[in-house]
């Protein structure tokens, strides 16, 4: 199998979490883009490239409590159920 392939491949099986991923980033980016470039406009750089790196704690915790939900979902079905 040659390395397009497998790109294709992989692709393929995790399109939506490639995209969700995606979408987080840039909303996340924007965000905090827009917060410095309006709210915190004297704010130092560093503190807007800290912020910007705790996307990825953010982004984590995001998408746990999301299969967290869905998981107290499923358990309250069964108990209905």
């Amino acid at each position: 199998m040659s390395l397009d392939d497998r790109i294709r491949e992989h692709v393929g099986e995790h399109r939506t979490g490639m995209i969700h991923d995606l979408m987080f980033a840039v909303v996340w980016v924007a965000i905090v883009t827009l917060l410095f470039d309006v709210v915190f406009v004297e704010a130092p750089t560093y503190a807007y490239y800290l912020l910007l790196a705790t996307g990825i704690p953010a982004y984590f915790a995001f998408f746990w409590s999301l299969a967290y939900a869905r998981h107290l979902k499923e358990v309250e079905r069964a108990e209905d159920g």
